[in-house]
C-alpha cells in the first residue's frame, strides 16, 4: 500500500489479533470465533454503522478461511458481474480454494441482483459476505436473507477509537509516526467525541489535522487543528435509511415520555443532518392529536401555528417557533384516548359496515322522508335544561357502545367528569 493512500486506507488491521472492537463476535467462544477455529465460514451479512470496521472485517474473514477474496460494489455492479464471479468462484472450486464474495452496500442490490446471487449462495458455489448499514430485513430479500447469518456490529466505543488515534499516531510505517507530531489531550477528547464511533472519521480527521499542525509549523495537534478538519463533519444520519428511521422515532419516544431536553435534542439532530423541517413539523402533529388529544387541546394548535410559522419564515429562524412546539408537545399532558377511540370506532364500522342510522336523527327535506318517519320524536338539545337530552344517535346495533374514554390527564379531566355524567343519565333512562 502506497504512502499516498488515505491514512484511513492504510492504517487497516492486517489481521484479526490487530482487528479493534466486536468482541461480542470475535471474542472467545463467540459466533466469528467458533466458525474460524473450523475454517469454514458460511455466508453472513455484516451489519453495522459507518466506520464499525465491515469492509476490513469481511477482508480478515477471507482470509483466515484461506478464501479468495472478490470484492463487488452494489452500486456498480450488474447481473452480468454476478454471474462472472458464480463462474470463477465454480472454476476455484474445482481446485480447492473457496471464494468469498464481499459485496458492499448491499442493500442497493435490486431484486434482480440478489436473484442471480441467491443459487449460488444456495448451494455454495461461493461464500457469500454482505456489508450494510441498513437494516437488512427491510433491504435484502427473504430468500437470500434466510442462507445468510446476520452479524450486527456496534459503533466503536470511545476507548477503541482512542487506541486507533493513538496507533495511527506512533506508527512509522503506515501512520504519522514518522512525522514526530503529537496531540494535546484536549485535541485528542475533541476528536474521539467527534468521531461517534467511526474510525474512519477519526483517522480521515487526524490527517487532515496533521496537515494543518504541520502547515503552520507545529509539532503538536491542537483542539483548533481538530476543529478545522471536523468542520465538514455531518450528523451520522440517512434521509432515507436507518438512521432517518431511528432518529424519528427517538424524537416521538421522547416526547411522549415528557422529556423535553431528549427532544429537542433528536430535533436538533435531524436539522443539522439536513432534514426537511416540514417532515419534522408533520410528526409533531400527528403527536399532538395522537398522543396529547384532548388533554391538551392547544397542543394541536402549536404544532399547525409553528408549521406555518415555518413555511413564512423558513430557516435558520424557523428553528425557535420549531423549539417553542417541540418543547410545548413534550411537557403536555398525555393522552393516547383519540387514536384509541378512533380504533374502536372503526373496527365497528368494518364489523357492521351497513348499520341503520336511527331514523329521528335522520333530516327530512321532503314530504317523502317525514312519510318514512325520518326526523320524527328528534329532541333539540337546546330545548332542554344544560343543553343536553337523552337521546338514541348510534345505530341499533351498537347501542350502549363507548368508544371515547377521556384520560385523567389536563383537560380530559373536565371532559370526563361531564361525559360521564351524560352517559349516566343515559344509562338510568334504558
Amino acid at each position: 500500500m502506497t504512502s499516498r493512500a488515505p491514512l484511513a486506507e492504510r492504517m487497516r488491521p492486517r489481521s484479526l489479533a490487530d482487528f479493534v472492537g466486536q468482541q461480542h463476535l470475535l471474542g472467545e467462544g463467540k459466533f466469528l470465533s467458533s466458525v474460524l477455529k473450523r475454517r469454514r465460514l458460511p455466508s453472513i451479512i455484516l451489519w453495522g454503522p459507518p466506520g464499525s470496521g465491515k469492509t476490513t472485517l469481511a477482508r480478515l474473514l477471507a482470509d483466515a478461511v484461506g478464501g479468495d477474496l472478490v470484492t463487488l460494489s452494489a452500486v456498480t455492479a450488474g447481473v452480468k458481474d454476478i454471474r462472472q464471479q458464480a463462474e470463477r468462484a465454480q472454476q476455484q472450486r474445482l481446485l480447492g480454494g473457496p471464494v468469498v464474495l464481499f459485496v458492499d452496500e448491499i442493500h442497493r442490490f435490486n431484486k434482480a441482483q440478489q436473484d442471480a446471487l441467491l443459487p449460488h449462495v444456495e448451494k455454495g458455489t461461493l461464500t457469500l459476505i454482505g456489508a450494510t448499514t441498513e437494516t437488512p430485513s427491510f433491504e435484502v430479500n427473504s430468500a437470500l436473507l434466510s442462507r445468510c447469518r446476520v452479524l450486527t456490529l456496534e459503533a466503536l466505543g470511545d476507548d477503541a477509537i482512542g487506541w486507533i488515534v493513538d496507533r495511527a499516531l506512533s506508527d512509522a510505517e503506515r501512520g504519522l509516526g514518522g512525522a514526530d507530531l503529537g496531540l494535546d489531550r484536549a485535541a485528542r477528547d475533541a476528536l474521539v467525541t467527534a468521531a461517534d464511533g467511526d474510525a474512519r472519521t477519526a483517522l480521515n480527521a487526524l490527517e487532515v489535522a496533521a496537515e494543518h499542525a504541520s502547515a503552520a509549523g507545529r509539532e503538536v495537534i491542537d483542539s483548533n487543528d481538530i476543529a478545522e478538519a471536523m468542520q465538514q463533519r455531518l450528523v451520522r444520519y440517512d434521509k432515507g435509511g436507518e438512521e432517518h428511521y431511528k432518529t424519528v422515532s427517538a424524537f416521538i419516544k421522547s416526547m411522549r415520555g415528557s422529556d423535553p431536553d431528549a427532544a429537542l435534542h433528536y430535533m436538533v439532530r435531524m436539522l443539522e443532518a439536513g432534514e426537511d423541517p416540514i417532515f419534522i413539523l408533520r410528526r409533531m402533529v400527528i403527536f399532538a392529536s395522537e398522543d396529547i388529544g384532548n388533554a391538551d387541546p392547544n397542543a394541536l394548535r402549536v404544532a399547525l401555528d409553528a408549521t406555518n410559522a415555518v413555511r413564512l419564515i423558513g430557516l435558520p429562524e424557523g428553528v425557535l417557533p420549531m423549539t417553542q412546539a417541540v418543547t410545548y408537545l413534550a411537557c403536555a399532558p398525555k393522552s393516547n384516548a383519540v387514536i384509541t377511540a378512533y380504533g374502536r370506532a372503526r373496527r365497528d364500522v368494518l364489523d357492521h359496515p351497513g348499520a341503520p342510522i336511527p331514523p329521528h336523527i335522520v333530516n327530512a327535506p321532503t314530504a317523502l322522508h317525514k312519510q318514512l318517519g325520518h326526523g320524527r320524536g328528534y329532541k333539540y338539545p337546546h330545548n332542554f335544561d344544560g343543553n343536553f337530552v337523552v337521546e338514541r344517535y348510534l345505530p341499533e346495533p351498537l347501542q350502549g357502545r363507548i368508544y371515547y374514554e377521556p384520560s385523567n390527564q389536563g383537560h380530559e379531566v373536565e371532559l370526563g367528569a361531564r361525559l360521564s355524567a351524560w352517559r349516566s343519565a343515559a344509562a338510568e333512562e334504558e
